[in-house]
Order: structure tokens, then C-alpha cells, then sequence
């Protein structure tokens, strides 16, 4: 078939892996993107300038017509300030554009997945986040294209300028929403609110160093809906020691791909509940957790100044 034109802007995050960032470039050679907007982090200590070097020379290998911006930082800010800082300055730039870090390796069709979603619900609140992650493992069948979750992973993702607006890096209203119960409606059950009550609180506190669980919460606070593709259009392959935090292997590692070039929508816009249950069960740890028991949620929840410690020790969630 003949493949469309990308005309939505592309933000492609570097760091210090130019061995998987050159993989996952030559994916977005062959979409030939008009506007390629690249963000890097400066090296942690010296020895790692070189690497850093390496990435970024990638800006010298466009060799299709496209209008290239960058954000290269001096200094290393970290995943959580570099992450956030560049997607500011993205939605400063352009109203919309699909996002990939340095060790998603996504299909051709993958970019027009997003493009064809993010033209589809561009003036629709409900939506707020396209992904192009399906962590079902051949759970969930759906005859439609895509489906509504309340997740929807980050690893190829695509978003508009006014649902990011929404975002705060330190959720300085998590302690309001928490006594007010405003975001108990996306629990599931008990396991779920005592993990994601966990993981605010520990963001608030400045742990773990990153970004994504912000978005994720500004999501739920707008009561959005996300959006998972039928099929898996992204694989992770940057699960190893030199990764950030993706530095042990797992079984959402080097996930195997398909395309999705026609576009069939669902007829209506209900969360897909059992899917979601099963990424909190399979991808968050919530089957180890429902195994413990609720007694260890109480004792859990009694011990509040330690509660995220304790998650991350009994059931190494991440």
C-alpha cells in the first residue's frame, strides 16, 4: 500500500545510547516526519560526553526535507526534569505530536496510528493520550483498531497541546485529592488504590526520579480516556544496564510488533475494563499483591511514613 505523509510533528527524546537511538532513527527515516523535534540530557559525569556526542550527531543523518528543533542540554537534569522540560517545550512549539524515547522501536504504521487519532479526537476532551502499546500478550481481542483504557503505556506515545497543558511535574494537589477521594473512581479494587496511593505519595516526596506517573495521574484527574491499539506497535529494546530504569528484563521486553494501516473505530467510548484489569494484575504488580492478602494492605496503610518502601521491598513493583 502506498504509505501516507507524516505531516504531525515527531519528538524523539536522546541520551547517552547511540546504538539503540540509531535503530530506532532509521524507523523514523522511513516516515520521513516534516518536523522532527529532538531533546537530549547532558552526560551525568565527563566520561559520558562522547556517548552523549554520539546520540546527537543523529541531527546530521536527516537527510529527507524536514525541519529539524532541538533542545540539548549542557547538564545532565535527569529523567524526571529532562523528560518534562522537553515535552513543555514540544507543546510550546507544535499543538500536537507523537513521542518516542531513544529505545522504542515502533512499526511504520505506528506513526500513522497517531496521526490518523490525534486528526480523529484532536477537539475531543474525553481523549488525552494515544499509545502505542498493547501489553495484553494475546489477553485481550477486539475487532475494532484500538480501545479505551485508563492506562495506556509510554513507550511511543502521541498527545495534544491541551491535555498537556494539565501536567505537573510534582503533583502538588495529590494531598487535597487524596483526602477528597478525588480520583478513587479509577480503582478498580482495594489493591489498586493502595498501590497507586502509594506511588503519588512517593512521588510528591521526589521518588523515584521520573516523570511518567505525573502524566498518568493528570489523566485521571481530568477523568480522561486513553487510547491502547489492537495490536502491540512499540517494542522496548532498551532493557539492559545502561538503561535508566529499565535495566532488568522482563516479559514486556523486546514485545513482538504488527501494523495497524487501516483504521477501524469502536462504536462507542467505554473503558475497556477487563483489559485494564489485567495490565494492574500482569504489568503492576497487582496479582502479588491480591496474593498477600487485604490484611497486609492494613498494615500497610497503619505505617504510611514508610507505606512506598515497603511496596517496593514486598513486591519489587519496579
Amino acid at each position: 500500500m502506498l504509505q501516507p505523509q507524516l505531516t504531525t510533528p515527531l519528538a524523539f527524546f536522546i541520551f547517552n545510547r547511540p546504538d539503540i537511538s540509531i535503530r530506532v532513527f532509521e524507523i523514523i527515516r522511513k516516515v520521513k516526519p516534516q518536523k522532527l523535534l529532538i531533546i537530549a540530557d547532558g552526560p551525568r559525569f565527563p566520561e559520558e560526553q562522547e556517548k552523549c556526542n554520539q546520540a546527537r550527531s543523529i541531527v546530521e543523518k536527516v537527510d529527507w526535507d524536514c525541519e529539524i528543533l532541538t533542545n540539548f542540554s549542557d547538564v545532565n537534569l535527569g529523567c524526571k526534569l529532562r523528560v518534562s522540560s522537553g515535552l513543555d517545550w514540544v507543546f510550546l512549539e507544535v499543538e500536537e505530536a507523537i513521542i518516542l524515547e531513544d529505545d522504542c522501536l515502533p512499526t511504520q504504521s505506528f506513526f500513522f496510528f497517531c496521526q490518523t487519532l490525534l486528526e480523529y479526537y484532536r477537539h475531543d476532551s474525553r481523549v488525552m493520550h494515544i499509545s502505542g502499546n498493547n501489553f495484553q500478550v494475546h489477553n485481550h481481542a477486539t475487532n475494532y483498531s484500538y480501545f479505551f483504557s485508563k492506562y495506556g503505556g509510554i513507550w511511543g506515545w502521541a498527545s495534544w497541546r491541551r491535555a498537556w497543558q494539565y501536567y505537573d511535574r510534582d503533583i502538588k494537589n495529590w494531598t487535597e485529592a487524596k483526602q477528597n477521594n478525588l480520583i478513587d473512581y479509577i480503582y478498580d479494587d482495594w489493591a489498586e488504590k493502595l498501590y497507586w496511593t502509594s506511588i503519588f505519595d512517593r512521588v510528591v516526596n521526589g521518588i523515584p526520579n521520573t516523570w511518567d506517573y505525573q502524566w498518568l495521574y493528570a489523566r485521571w484527574m481530568q477523568k480522561e480516556l486513553s487510547i491502547a491499539p489492537a495490536v502491540n506497535l512499540v517494542s522496548n529494546i532498551g532493557f539492559n544496564s545502561n538503561a535508566t530504569h529499565t535495566n532488568h528484563d522482563n516479559q514486556l521486553a523486546n514485545m513482538q510488533t504488527e501494523d495497524i494501516w487501516e483504521i477501524v473505530h469502536p462504536p462507542s467510548m467505554a473503558r475497556d475494563n477487563l483489559a485494564d484489569a489485567y495490565v494492574f494484575d500482569y504489568c503492576y504488580g497487582g496479582k502479588r499483591i491480591k496474593r498477600y492478602g487485604k490484611w497486609l494492605a492494613i498494615i500497610i496503610q497503619r505505617l504510611s511514613f514508610i507505606k512506598g518502601i515497603l511496596i517496593h521491598n514486598v513486591f519489587n513493583l519496579y
